[in-house]
Formats: C-alpha cells, sequence, structure tokens
C-alpha cells in the first residue's frame, strides 16, 4: 500500500505538467508480485486499460527471496519524456536504472490477447507475441506506444506477460509494474466498432425515420454525440436519455445536412392528411410540435398551419402566422390568398380586395390561376360553414 502512495504522488506530479496532452493513469495501475518456481511459466494479465490509452509504460524487476522492491516505476517516470516525443523519435525503448541488483533473470513475452499467452505457458511458443526479450534480464523497461507496437489493438483492453524464470534451482519473485498513458482527445474518440450499433440506434429516431436518406444525418448526429460523450459514458444512458441527447443535436444535424425541406414537407403533408381526416386539432398540434417550435419553419409552412386556424374560425391566430409567413416570402402567393381570405373573415373587406385586385390576374401555382383557386376556397368555405357574409363581395372581383 505504501508503494501505491508513493506511486499515486509522483504520478500526480508528473501528469501535472503535461495535461494538456495527457497524462499517466494513476487510478489504473498494474502493480503485480508474483512468486515463480524455478524453471516455471506463468502469465500476468494487465488492469484493464482505460480509454484513450496510447502508450502504456512498464517495468519487470526479477526477486529472490531476500530482495525487496527499492524503487517503484511511478518514481521514474519523471525520467521518461512525453510519449508523444518518444513517437517522433528521440528515443524508443528506455532503460530506466534500478536499485535491485540480484543475480536472478527471466524471459519474457507480451502478448495482445489471452489465447496467445496462454499457449506460450502451455508451449512455450513465442512467434505470436508483440514484445519478445529472450535474452535473460534482472530488470527491464520499456513504454509501448500505439503507433509502433501491435500491442494495443483496436478494441483491446489489456496485455498479457508471458514469463520464464531462468534459475533452475529455486523460486523468484518477478514484479511487474504498467502504468498507462491517457491521451486526452483520444480518450474521447470512439472506435468503428462502437460507431456502428449507435448509428443504429440513431436511425431509429422519429426524425432520421422520416428522412427519405437518413446516412448523412445520423452520420452528422454521432459526431455531435462523439464530441460531447466518451462511448462508455453514452452506453450507460437509459434510451430515453439517448433519445435526449440526441434531440438536442436535430435542428443543427438537419440544417448541416439540408434536410430542413425533407423534414418539413413529412410534417406538412401529415397535418394536410389529418386535416382531410377532419382532424384539424391534430394537425395544428401536429405542425406546432414538429414544425413550428422547431424553429425551422418556412412561409408554406406557416400558412399551412393558418389554413388549418381558418377551417376551425381562429381568424386571429391565422392572420398572426399568415404576416409571419409574408416575412419570410412576400412573392408567395398562396400566402397572400389566405391573407386576402383572413381579412375577409375579420370583416376587413377593403384590406381582402386590395389583395385581390393586386393579384388577380396572376397563378398561385405553375398550373393554378388566382381566380380558380378563390372560388374553390370559397366554395369549400361554404361547405365547412364557415362565415359566408362576405363571400359574395369577393366572388365579383373574379368575374
Amino acid at each position: 500500500m505504501k508503494l501505491l502512495k508513493i506511486i499515486f504522488l509522483l504520478i500526480n506530479g508528473v501528469a501535472f505538467g503535461q495535461q494538456t496532452q495527457g497524462y499517466w493513469d494513476k487510478e489504473r495501475i498494474t502493480n503485480k508480485e508474483i512468486k515463480v518456481s524455478a524453471g516455471e511459466k506463468i502469465m500476468i494479465k494487465s488492469e484493464d486499460f482505460p480509454e484513450g490509452t496510447t502508450e502504456f509504460v512498464y517495468r519487470i524487476t526479477v526477486l529472490d527471496e531476500n530482495q525487496k522492491l527499492v524503487s517503484d516505476l511511478a518514481s521514474v517516470l519523471k525520467a521518461i519524456p512525453d510519449p508523444y516525443f518518444i513517437g517522433k523519435g528521440t528515443g524508443g525503448a528506455i532503460n530506466l536504472a534500478s536499485a535491485i541488483s540480484g543475480s536472478d533473470k527471466c524471459t519474457y513475452a507480451v502478448f495482445s490477447d489471452n489465447a496467445k499467452a496462454n499457449n506460450f505457458t502451455k508451449t512455450g511458443n513465442t512467434k505470436s507475441s508483440c514484445i519478445l526479450q529472450s535474452n535473460p534480464v534482472s530488470k527491464d523497461a520499456k513504454v509501448v506506444s500505439l503507433e509502433k507496437s501491435s500491442c494495443l489493438k483496436g478494441e483491446s483492453q489489456n496485455v498479457w506477460f508471458g514469463f520464464q524464470s531462468e534459475n533452475w534451482l529455486l523460486g523468484e519473485k518477478i514484479v511487474l509494474e504498467i502504468v498507462p498513458w491517457i491521451d486526452i482527445k483520444s480518450s474521447k474518440i470512439w472506435s468503428q466498432s462502437n460507431k456502428k450499433p449507435t448509428i443504429s440506434f440513431i436511425k431509429t429516431t422519429e426524425t432520421a425515420s422520416i428522412l427519405p436518406s437518413s446516412d448523412g444525418y445520423c452520420y452528422n448526429i454521432l459526431e455531435k454525440l462523439q464530441n460531447q460523450y466518451k462511448f462508455s459514458a453514452f452506453q450507460k444512458l437509459s434510451v430515453f436519455e439517448k433519445n435526449q441527447a440526441i434531440a438536442k443535436f436535430e435542428i443543427l444535424a438537419l440544417q448541416e445536412t439540408n434536410n430542413v425541406i425533407n423534414y418539413n414537407k413529412y410534417y406538412r403533408q401529415k397535418s394536410n392528411s389529418k386535416a382531410l381526416d377532419g382532424k384539424f386539432e391534430d394537425a395544428i398540434q401536429l405542425l406546432n410540435n414538429k414544425v413550428i417550435n422547431f424553429g425551422m419553419a418556412t412561409a408554406l409552412d406557416y400558412n399551412v398551419l393558418s389554413e388549418m386556424y381558418i377551417y376551425t374560425k381562429q381568424f386571429e391566430k391565422a392572420f398572426k402566422y399568415l404576416k409571419l409567413a409574408e416575412k419570410l416570402d412576400a412573392t408567395e402567393l398562396l400566402v397572400q390568398l389566405n391573407l386576402a381570405h383572413t381579412y375577409m373573415f375579420l370583416d376587413k373587406v377593403s384590406e381582402s380586395k386590395k389583395i385581390h385586385t393586386q393579384f388577380l390576374n396572376q397563378n398561385v401555382s405553375a398550373t393554378q390561376s388566382w381566380k380558380n383557386k378563390t372560388i374553390n376556397d370559397l366554395n369549400k368555405f361554404q361547405k365547412m360553414n364557415l362565415p359566408a357574409d362576405n363571400f359574395k363581395k369577393v366572388l365579383r372581383l373574379m368575374d
């Protein structure tokens, strides 16, 4: 315990000077002392490496029964340059000084998975090792980099050390110390295998499911999740919490992937469908909740909402949203025509006539004239029992 306390204090000092790039993780140290019988082969598994591990430093010290470890690995970490500089060629393997001067020795190999390490303990085969020390040593230490070694692979969270005692008469002790280096940026990076189930989950959300092609949108959401969450932290969220996290990015993702038009069009059509079934309140709520409150409504979206308010005799609300639509696009004649209708229902016939007179000889679409659309609308309003007092005044303009 005293040894570990010293390690924690010294690592904390080293990490302080390097925290802009990363730190030696004082919480996930491997520190094991194992007794080995004469000539025996054993395997030692490291503690789990935390997310963002890009390097680790290890030290091996062989002791006989009378020796004690005088200095721990962390106490000499100050002698190790930042692993990033090591990766740039200032040094590969670093020999760390040790106070041990015993004569007992061992050979060892490092493996990237459990099966290979187990095979070593049974057969002594080291061909599949990622590090091999075939010359007997009483002490050894190295920094292992993700960039330069196959010991750290993809999703691997551990390494396995295989040792063989070179003392054929007496038992010995082997002390293995491993300290991981956590790169702050890398600790947030998600692996390809982690991304796939998350993309699949995003595709199940309502917004993704209504888009004609959601791949770009889903990957945009994923990128935003990566910037905010570590994969392990995101995985711990409940389904509800995951949906909430995704919802925070939906608007921006729709905008950045040019899917706003597709999104609005879907809910506009769905709202119209509910209106055709006579479910006007549902149609209004749908547009308000899914489009208007999202802050992405176009002139056409406000226009459709205003029509729902006209059909339900909420003329003031219709007028409010038509004026918002007009601010977005004053040239949209469907908006202008509904404004004319709303003025008529509000008994502002002169204002209504002014709009009709201005656009009377134009088309509201490529295939429908202003006059034709006006007559059709008034017929529809009459069937819906909307106030018809001013209909004739408007119809005279259509002659």
